[in-house]
């Protein structure tokens, strides 16, 4: 059975972008990318929300872009190497490989995913993510703290949610970026 993971970069005070949508107040750098490459190597499956894949589909051309660092084709080679649930009622299709396109989250789909599977999900992004959190679903919760407060925007956690959670690991980076992983009791 795989586990189904919730993580993302946020702000000290809880936001994955800003008031104006932004999300130009940080940039992970070698240390980190290279983290969140290992820590995804476990992962078969992105499940993803509209918003959230028309940024990580970047990951798909990324290796063409010449320069790039090698944790950067890493990472490219990660994405397209990995099964991609894209749930949307605005797209009319998906321009990656190795991807599928749901109108709907199903719960009950979902649970049947992570029971025939032996590599880990995500869920990424909010929306979705607050939707797997509510109907129970939602094994591990991480977030990549920056030091930055940003005042508004959209939150990680819906605003009507309580997890009971235990903590599995922290790391701590040389930028400042603290990343502690739950797993929800």
């Amino acid at each position: 059975m795989g586990t189904l993971i919730y993580e993302m970069i946020t702000s000290l005070d809880g936001y994955i972008n800003d008031a104006k949508g932004e999300f130009d107040w940080y940039t992970p750098d070698e240390e980190l990318h290279t983290f969140v490459n290992e820590a995804t190597q476990p992962v078969g499956t992105f499940l993803v929300g509209r918003r959230m894949y028309e940024t990580m589909v970047y990951w798909e051309t990324a290796h063409t872009i010449p320069d790039q660092p090698e944790f950067m084709l890493e990472w490219a080679r990660m994405w397209q190497a990995r099964d991609k649930i894209v749930y949307s009622t605005s797209l009319e299709s998906v321009s990656s490989e190795r991807t599928r396109l749901e109108r709907a989250f199903d719960p009950d789909a979902a649970r049947a995913l992570k029971a025939s599977t032996e590599r880990d999900l995500t869920v990424d992004g909010p929306e979705l993510a607050a939707t797997a959190l509510r109907a129970g679903l939602v094994d591990e919760v991480g977030q990549y703290v920056c030091p930055v407060v940003v005042g508004g925007g959209t939150r990680f956690f819906p605003d009507d949610l309580r997890l009971d959670l235990e903590l599995a690991s922290e790391h701590r980076f040389n930028n400042g970026v603290v990343h502690v992983r739950y797993r929800v009791r």
